[in-house]
């Protein structure tokens, strides 16, 4: 397939990259300046665009089959998620193309609770700006009419670069959590959930989540 992802210079949209390749899709990576892209694979096809215009959005898009979003926002612009959710619906309408979007975990529920991980007690105060912004990032999705046919995934809590080790669980809208209590998954994991989820769709305008 024709993969396109914005974001393919991050940590995670990378290992999106890396796995579609792996698997021997072709990758169109998109990011602002042709700069951060320039330690992936020499066989991405490399473009410049901005996933919060609906005209780049449209542009690069354009032949594939699957779009990609895996943007994360520098400190003190989390409210640029829900500019690109709504630019990515924009540029994609009516073209047929899927969207998959990597979002936060913030909005997931914990279980007998009742509440988000947002709401926990403790949930750190630094970390609430990007976790408000992952929220309406989603709500984006829930809430703008469009004809995208699009799936948000949320990660576990712990969403950091680590072991590719193939094994992940699937979700809803509760936190993953095994044995002990603990929600991770590495980004190679999700990587490879992703990846899966391209190749055998099973989510259709909805969010899912991801952990071990």
């Amino acid at each position: 397939m024709q993969i396109t992802v914005f974001g393919a210079s991050g940590d995670a949209g990378s290992r999106v990259v890396a796995e579609a390749l792996s698997r021997g899709h072709r990758v169109r990576a998109v990011a602002r300046t042709a700069e951060r892209l320039r330690e992936l694979p020499a066989q991405v096809e490399v473009w410049t665009g901005n996933a919060a215009d609906p005209a780049d959005v449209e542009k690069a898009a354009a032949g594939s089959d699957v779009v990609v979003s895996a943007t994360r926002p520098a400190p003190g612009r989390e409210h640029e998620l829900a500019e690109v959710a709504a630019a990515l619906l924009e540029g994609l309408a009516d073209s047929g193309i899927r969207l998959l979007v990597i979002g936060g975990a913030g909005s997931l529920t914990v279980a007998g609770t009742g509440k988000t991980l947002t709401e926990q007690p403790g949930f750190p105060a630094e970390l609430v700006p990007i976790a408000e912004g992952g929220s309406r990032q989603l709500e984006v999705f829930r809430t703008t009419p469009h004809a995208v046919n699009w799936a948000y995934v949320s990660p576990a809590a712990l969403f950091e670069p680590g072991e590719r080790t193939g094994a992940y669980r699937v979700g809803r809208d509760d936190l993953l959590t095994d044995d002990q209590g603990n929600s991770s998954i590495s980004m190679e994991d999700m990587a490879i959930a992703l990846l899966d989820e391209i190749e055998r769709p099973a989510h259709h305008r909805t969010r899912f989540t991801v952990g071990y």
